[in-house]
């Protein structure tokens, strides 16, 4: 499973598919990170970002497998990234993150490897 999480607002405005524009540039993807991992690319990305939708994707359920690419970070981590709008019937799950008072996200269980 794929997680990517993007601001909520963006979620809840799209219809059959969640196109990649400048208008979710801050969106990012984790693969079954470690929670400290999660929390680092949460505050990096979306620092202020309000609710944020954590979308699990299914890669199978995805029309042309070739649109997901693994790419290596400066880090040397590896990420995935899909080229071509993310259909909403390959989305098998969305949870709700709020920030706390400090701006910080809760890490879901299913996140931590």
């Amino acid at each position: 499973m794929i997680y990517k999480i993007l601001p909520w607002g963006v979620w809840e405005a799209t219809g059959d598919a969640v196109g990649f524009t400048g208008i979710d540039a801050r969106d990012g993807y984790i693969h079954l990170s470690p929670a400290s991992e999660v929390a680092e690319t949460l505050r990096l990305h979306f620092s202020g970002a309000g609710s944020l939708a954590l979308l699990a994707v299914d890669p199978a359920l995805l029309p042309d497998p070739a649109a997901l690419r693994w790419e290596t970070s400066r880090g040397g981590v590896a990420f995935p990234h899909l080229y071509s709008p993310l259909p909403c019937s390959a989305v098998v799950r969305v949870d709700r993150l709020e920030p706390d008072a400090q701006g910080r996200y809760a890490m879901p269980p299913l996140l931590i490897a």
